[in-house]
This record gives structure tokens, sequence and C-alpha cells, in this order.
């Protein structure tokens, strides 16, 4: 693990939380990872953002702020493209301006989903949503503003902590006794410890300027792939193993749960790009949702509390 300093941007949001875990973990504390958010560190706020560069002093930039409401972004465009387009252009400048490599994440809703097979990163962006439009604007901004950049596509990210998918069945599961889930949507749940891993294994090699042929845009997805519905199926047969409450579970198409958003069908990303380049594969999808879910119940029981009390999980 590097003990160059590290500046996260979105320090309040999953990803952010789990590097900054991970490097306590493999350094006992040392505070390579120096992590903030708002309203710290805003990342559509020049004067904040720019204050926290300089008083770091980072090797690695990571981006892991963004407006992540999908729904939501339909009816506050402006909000979203503020978050996710224009803060990361006025990032990369100024990575730029001070030599430092900046990894940013992204998203696979840069794509329509029409694709039969995986994606590619060199594959046309064709984002259906203001979601997918506003990150796809920030993936272009960060090419645009430093030529130092790492940008990391990833999908279905969840987490022990904060708003999820996974979070939230849990909770829906305690509530109800049948919970319906979209069966007909592809891609790979990626857990945010197993991403922060390797963003800590390339802000590493970016640090050590070990960077020949490394700069560009890669996809970062967990091993194996299955449908939301599967991703669902999955977490109640963990919570199922360790005595939590679990609902029937259906499937059901994508028009019978209509979204202000439209989501793509394949989110499946291809990944022997950054396996190649870097080394890195991650766990299959299965074995984040396993550890995740027992994170979970051995900090309940860890707290004496029963899971899972109404409106505990959002």
């Amino acid at each position: 693990m590097t003990h160059a300093r590290i500046a996260v941007i979105g320090g309040t949001g999953q990803v952010a939380r789990a590097l900054a875990a991970r490097e306590a973990a493999a350094s006992g504390g040392g505070g390579a990872i120096i992590a903030r958010g708002r309203p710290d560190v805003d990342i559509t706020d020049h004067h904040s953002l720019a204050s926290f560069l300089y008083a770091v002093q980072p090797a690695v930039v990571v981006n892991a702020a963004a407006y992540t409401a999908v729904d939501r972004a339909e009816s506050e465009p402006e909000a979203a493209f503020r978050t996710n387009a224009e803060g990361p252009a006025r990032l990369a400048v100024m990575c730029a301006a001070a030599r430092a490599p900046l990894i940013h994440v992204s998203t696979d809703y840069v794509f329509d989903g029409t694709k039969a097979v995986p994606y590619a990163e060199d594959d046309a962006l064709c984002p259906i949503s203001v979601y997918g439009a506003s990150k796809a604007a920030g993936e272009d901004a960060v090419r645009a503003g430093t030529p130092h950049h790492v940008i990391l596509r990833t999908s279905w990210v969840y987490d022990a902590e904060g708003r999820n998918f996974l979070r939230t069945m849990l909770r829906l599961g305690a509530e109800r006794d049948e919970v319906r889930v979209v069966g007909d949507q592809h891609g790979a749940p990626t857990s945010a410890d197993d991403l922060a891993g390797a963003i800590l294994s390339i802000a590493a090699r970016l640090a050590g300027r070990e960077t020949d042929g490394l700069w560009g845009t890669y996809h970062l997805t967990a091993g194996g792939e299955t449908t939301w519905h599967g991703f669902a199926a999955r977490i109640f047969e963990r919570a199922a193993a360790a005595g939590i409450k679990t609902p029937r579970l259906e499937a059901i198409p994508t028009d019978a749960y209509p979204t202000a958003a439209r989501r793509p069908a394949n989110s499946r990303l291809d990944t022997s790009k950054i396996a190649g380049a870097f080394g890195i594969s991650l766990p299959p999808w299965q074995a984040g949702v396993d550890r995740t879910v027992a994170r979970i119940v051995d900090a309940s029981a860890a707290e004496g509390r029963v899971l899972w009390p109404r409106g505990d999980l959002t």
C-alpha cells in the first residue's frame, strides 16, 4: 500500500468510506488517505476544492463525488450536471496544474444497454438518462482537463453502509412478505470494498510514476454477471442463512416497474483491459455480497440490535 498522500473527493460516499477503511486497515491509520466531502469540500465549489488540494498536496487525486439520484436527476438535470460534469472539469484542470494524476469513478450508465455482449472501453457512449448523460459529460471533461487520468467505469455499487440496493433489500425483506425485483437487466454487483482495494492499487502505481501506457479509461466490476433479481436472491439467501427474516422473491420485467429514468438492459462491462494493464481482477460478485451481508449481521450483533428495525436501513 502506498504511503503517498491520496486526496479523495466525495468523502461521505460509499467508495470514499471504503477507501479510507482499506487504507486504515493496511497501514494502521497512517493517514495516506485524506477524504473530504460536503460541506467541507464541494466539487461544485472552486474555492473549497482548490483550498483542499493546496492543503493536502496529494500525489494522486481520486474523484468519488457524484450526484447518484438516478431518477431524481430527470427533474434536476442542472444539479446532476453541476456535480457530475462541471465539477470533474474543474477538478481535472486543477490536477493538471498540480501535476497530480486523477482517478475518476464513472458508471455503466454511460451506455444504452442495447449491446448483446459486454461493453468495451472504446464502445460509443449513448446514455439514456440524465444521470448517464451527466456522467458521460464528466468523462469527457476529465479527458479534456488532464492527460494524466484513469477513468474507472463500474456498476451496481453497494456497501454495508449508506443507501444502496443491498441494504434496501434487507429492509424490504424485514417489512414485507413478498418483494418483486426486475429480472431482465443484467450487470455485475460490485462491492465498494473490492472497488476501493483496486483503486488503491492503481493509485500506488500512479504515485510511483509507473505510468507508461496506463492513462485512459477502464472497466472495473466484480467478476461474473447476474440480474437485479439474481442480486436480490443472493442477498436473501445469505440473510436467511444468518437467521434473518426474508420474503418471497418474484422476478418481474422492467416495464412492470416504471421509473423516471430508463436503465440499461445490459450493464455488463468487459474488464479484460484493466486485468492486462494493472493485473487487477475483482472477486466474483457473489463473494462481495456474502462478505457484505456478514459485515452487516456482525455489526448489528455487536451493537445488540435486532435486524432490522423499521427505518434502520434506507
